[in-house]
Parts: C-alpha cells; structure tokens; sequence
C-alpha cells in the first residue's frame, strides 16, 4: 500500500469531516491527473493543447488542477486534441 493511500485510510478513520466528501472530490481530483498525464504521454505542452483548443494555457492549467464541473463537452474537445476518444465506464 503506497504511503499515500496509508494517509488517507488513517485520515478517514480519525476525521469523519475529511471523509465527507473526500470520494466525490477524489474523483474530480483523478480526472485532473488523467488530462494531465494523458497530455504529458502525447508529447505536448499546456500551451500547445491550449492552442489546439484555441483557448488559453491558464484553461488548461484550470482544467488540469481543478477539473470539478468539467463539461462532457470539454473533456470530448481534449480527448480528440490529444489524438484520443473519451471513454466512460460505469462500474
């Protein structure tokens, strides 16, 4: 189990208010990620991206850091900028 995973059991175990929320905003933290690292193994910058998009490296950067309420739209839109399909699973 990697230290951050320890951390965060022991944090929900000890604070219910850190675990309040924390699934719902884990989620929208992890889609960040994916947008970053999906552009990161395409090779490209945020400028890049962001001008594919034809939009700015500060909404890049936005949707990277902080991608709670991101449009399906939107996520379509970087999926095919980055050469790729967006795919949703339901599990």
């Amino acid at each position: 189990m990697s230290d951050l995973k320890k951390y965060i059991d022991n944090r929900k175990k000890k604070d219910p208010q850190f675990t309040d929320g924390f699934d719902e905003g884990y989620e929208q933290f992890k889609i960040g990620i994916i947008l970053r690292q999906a552009r990161e193994a395409a090779g490209i910058t945020q400028e890049e991206l962001a001008s594919r998009l034809k939009t700015k490296k500060t909404a890049i950067s936005r949707i990277e850091n902080h991608a709670e309420d991101i449009k399906l739209s939107t996520l379509e839109r970087v999926a095919s900028a980055l050469g790729k399909r967006l795919q949703i699973h339901i599990a």
